[in-house]
C-alpha cells in the first residue's frame, strides 16, 4: 500500500523559502521547460530512478494536476524509498492559478 501524504501551496511555498525540501517534478522535459516552479528538480516519471532522488532532505513530487506525482510515489515505495511520500497538492494547476512565478527552460 502507498503512503501518500499531501502539501498545500502554502505549506510548499515556506519549505521553498526556507530551503528545507527538494521539489521534484515528474513532468516530461518539454513541460518542465515550458514551466515549472522555481527551484523545482526535473525528474520525469518516463524515466524515474527512485534511487536518484536526493536524500539530504525530505523530497515533495508535483507535475501538472497532481496525477504523476502519485504514480511517482508508488514507484518510489516499491522501490523501498519509504521517505518520499508527499506530493503538492494541485501541483503546477494550483500555483499558476495562485499567480506564483513560473521559471521558464
Amino acid at each position: 500500500m502507498t503512503v501518500v501524504n499531501v502539501m498545500g501551496l502554502e505549506e510548499l511555498q515556506k519549505a521553498l523559502a526556507a530551503d528545507t525540501i527538494h521539489l521534484v517534478d515528474v513532468r516530461e522535459p518539454h513541460e518542465y521547460a515550458a514551466g515549472h516552479i522555481p527551484g523545482a528538480l526535473n525528474m520525469p516519471l518516463s524515466a524515474f530512478v527512485p534511487s536518484d532522488l536526493p536524500k539530504d532532505k525530505p523530497v515533495i513530487l508535483s507535475c501538472r494536476s497532481g496525477a504523476r506525482t502519485l504514480q511517482g510515489l508508488e514507484m518510489a515505495q516499491a522501490a523501498g524509498r519509504a521517505d518520499i511520500h508527499t506530493h503538492f497538492q494541485g501541483s503546477m494547476n494550483a500555483w499558476m492559478a495562485a499567480g506564483l512565478p513560473v521559471e521558464h527552460g
